[in-house]
Parts: structure tokens; sequence; C-alpha cells
């Protein structure tokens, strides 16, 4: 994209400026200049779709280019994201946003609401068109006032809602609703206004229409979601009982787990949900944005535009916020039980090695006591060993002539030989105690 935007940028072309140039100046500077208003002059027909593009950004070009080839007019370039272009019966204003298209035709001097406006627009591209259908409106502009019988078989007999708008130099009716033919409607009255600003106006009433329906798309997900959180908020509240109630680290393991099911069940939503709840922030500020700038004033005996978008539009956009915000606290609150059940957890695991490091203790104290007895009998062992071979030492003295007395011998020898036995068998033991602890004491 960068190499792109590179190529179109232009140098510098004053000779006593030498500098270097970003790739993006250029497409900087067009950007404040993308999506311009339609000059509307006179009355004409306007219809405006607005199509989710779910992943179609290339398909939905190729369905431009496809238009543009059958029409011979210029297509828009694989990177662009808007076309502006007569094609004979009907201009068509294109753009593509981040995750919709918009597709306005102008019709002039055709009739309010006329089917047949839409025949100059062949009936199979429109059928092939990709994407999801969001918004579908007629809109009306016109020159001079209508009277109510007109505007009463317009809207097919709905209650409508009204406003000066543009500083009372137009006005505009809409009812917010879909009408027989599957269309929203809207007239609006431009006699007091430049081309240019009724092009402005028109631009600003299919924005209001489009953003206020992207702005719901979050509404049934929000609803369908509440169900779901009260269940959570109820096994929490449960697990938060039973956190009490723990009687074992089986127990402590059970909750853990379950707590790490209700865990990846809120981050699961959030993330599904989150790019949503966002949207519909977004759109819902565009919405009141758009409300400003129409500088809508009363009319009489009618409900304004702002009045009604604000009774009926924001209270669904609080309902996203509310379930986006229970969804966050409950995040928070499953990790805040997370961290109390795992302090439960090392106690317990600190306790344990208590009893562990108790219990190794007495067995060292065993084996120290075993090992005296064994060393008592070693020495003994030993002692008898060695007055064995004494004996035989002193038998051979004797049968050579030694006047030798070997039992008296062996009865001296006895204390002789327990000592010695004793003293380095003692010696040994402390040499291998002495080589553990520095060894044990030796740092890593």
């Amino acid at each position: 994209m960068k190499e792109a935007l590179q190529d179109v940028a232009p140098d510098i072309a004053a000779p006593s400026v030498s500098l270097r140039v970003h790739p993006w100046r250029s497409a900087l500077y067009e950007e404040l200049h993308n999506r311009p208003s339609p000059i509307i002059d006179g009355n004409c027909q306007v219809c405006h779709f607005t199509v989710l593009l779910n992943g179609n950004r290339d398909a939905m070009h190729a369905h431009i280019v496809d238009l543009c080839r059958r029409f011979s007019v210029p297509a828009p370039a694989p990177e662009s994201s808007c076309l502006y272009q007569d094609f004979g019966g009907f201009e068509l204003r294109w753009e593509r946003h981040t995750e919709f298209a918009n597709f306005t035709f102008i019709f002039h001097e055709a009739e309010p609401f006329s089917p047949e406006a839409l025949s100059f627009v062949p009936r199979d591209w429109l059928a092939a068109m990709p994407g999801e259908l969001v918004v579908a409106v007629n809109m009306a502009v016109l020159d001079h006032t209508p009277d109510e019988k007109l505007l009463y078989r317009w809207f097919e007999g709905q209650r409508i809602s009204g406003a000066y708008v543009a500083d009372e130099k137009a006005q505009v009716w809409t009812a917010f609703k879909l009408h027989s033919d599957g269309f929203g409607r809207i007239v609006t009255c431009h006699s007091g206004l430049t081309a240019y600003q009724a092009g402005r106006l028109v631009q600003r009433l299919f924005e209001l229409e489009t953003y206020r329906l992207m702005s719901l798309l979050a509404l049934p997900i929000a609803r369908q979601m509440g169900g779901e959180l009260s269940r959570i908020e109820e096994n929490l509240a449960t697990l938060n009982q039973s956190i009490s109630d723990i009687d074992s680290g089986k127990d402590e393991r059970v909750l853990l787990s379950e707590l790490s099911q209700l865990a990846a069940e809120v981050e699961r939503n959030r993330s599904d949900t989150n790019f949503r709840f966002s949207a519909a922030v977004a759109y819902h500020d565009l919405v009141r944005d758009r409300l400003r700038q129409l500088k809508e004033s009363p009319m009489e005996g009618m409900q304004s535009l702002r009045e009604f978008l604000e009774r009926r539009l924001t209270p669904g956009i609080k309902t996203c916020n509310s379930v986006r915000d229970r969804l966050e606290d409950l995040s928070r609150r499953i990790n805040r039980t997370t961290s109390l059940l795992r302090t439960r957890v090392d106690l317990s695991i600190q306790e344990q090695n208590q009893h562990l490091l108790s219990s190794m203790n007495r067995r060292s104290r065993l084996q120290l006591r075993l090992q005296q007895t064994v060393e008592g009998l070693s020495v003994v062992a030993i002692g008898y060993y060695v007055l064995a071979l004494l004996e035989i030492a002193f038998n051979g003295l004797k049968a050579g002539g030694l006047t030798l007395n070997s039992e008296l011998a062996k009865g001296i020898a006895l204390p002789l030989v327990l000592g010695a036995v004793y003293w380095g068998v003692h010696s040994v033991r402390q040499h291998i105690t002495r080589s553990s602890d520095e060894g044990g004491q030796k740092p890593d």
C-alpha cells in the first residue's frame, strides 16, 4: 500500500526547495476531499442502499467494475474507496467504508417514489450485489413545499416526524419506517438552499439513516446475550458461596475448573461482541453529530427528528453499553474470585508442605535412632570378628613355642578392640555427616 501511495505523491516543484516528500503526503491531502456532497438542482428522486461487506471488498469492487463496463464509463482503481459517475439515465455515488458500502442513485426529474426510477439500473446487476442489505431508502427532493395530502399519500398514512433544517431554509419529513415497497422514505424541500447546500443536506440525511441502523446492529446481540450473562452471574454467585464451604483440595480443584470455564465463556463473548458494541457507540456518535449539523427547528404539530431519535435510538444504545459493561464487570469479578481461590489453594499447599516436612523430620529422627542402634551392633559385630582374628593369631604364637595364655590375652584385648572399633565407626559417621552438611550448604 505504501508503495502504491508513493507512486502518486508529487515532488516539490519550487527550484529553491529540495525536500524529501513523504509517500503518503498526496493521499493525506486527498483524504479531506473524499466523498464530496452531490449537486442537487431542482426536483429529483434519490435511492440509497447500504450493504454490509462481510469481507467481500474485492467482490464489491468487481461488481462496480462490471456496472462501469456495461455503460462504458471509467472504472475505479482497486484501491479506490469511492466513485462518482454519470451513467446517463442516473448518477451513481459509490462509497466503500471499512464495514459497509453505500450506493446512491440520483434520478433527475423523476416523480417522487416512482418505481420506474430504478428501471435505469440493470435488474440482474442489482440482484447480484454482494453483501447483505441493511439500508434501502428513497428520498424525494423537491423545490416546493408539499401539502398534507401528498405527505399522507407518500408515507401511506404512517405517523411522520418533521422539522425545519439548515437554519429554516429547508424542510424534512420521514416516518423512520419501511413502506409497502420495502424502502424507507424521506421527503425534503430545499427551496431556500443552493444546489451545493441541497446536496449536503441530502448527504447528511442519508448518513443519518445509515448510521442509526448500523448502530442498532448491536441491539439484537445485546438482547440475546442478556439471558446468557444472567446465567453466568448466577453461576459465579454460587461459586463464591461455595468457596467458604471448601473442605479439601479436591473441592478447590473442582471450583478452579468451573471458574476457568466461566472465564473462558466471558472472554469468548467479549471477543465476539467487542467490535460490534464499540462500533455501535461510534455510529451513535455520528448520528448525534449529523443531527447537530442539520440545525433543526421545530415544525408545528410534528415531532422533530432529534426528539424521535433521542427517545427511540438512545435506549437501544444504552442497552448495548449496559451489556458491554456487564461483560467487563463479570471479567473483573471472575478474576477476583480466581485470585481468592488461588490464595486458598496456595495456603492449602503450604499446609501440606508443613505436614510433609514434619513427617520427614519424624522419619529423620527414627533413622537417627536406627542408625545409632545399628552403630552399636556394628561395633559388637566388628569387635567379635577382630577378637576372632586375634584368637587365631594368639593360637599361632602359642603353637610357635611362645608361652601365652590365649584366653587371658583375648580378655585383655576385648576392651581395647571394642574401644578402637567404636572410635573408628564414630569417626567415619561424623566425617560423612560433615560432608553431607557442607554439600547442602554449598551455593548453587
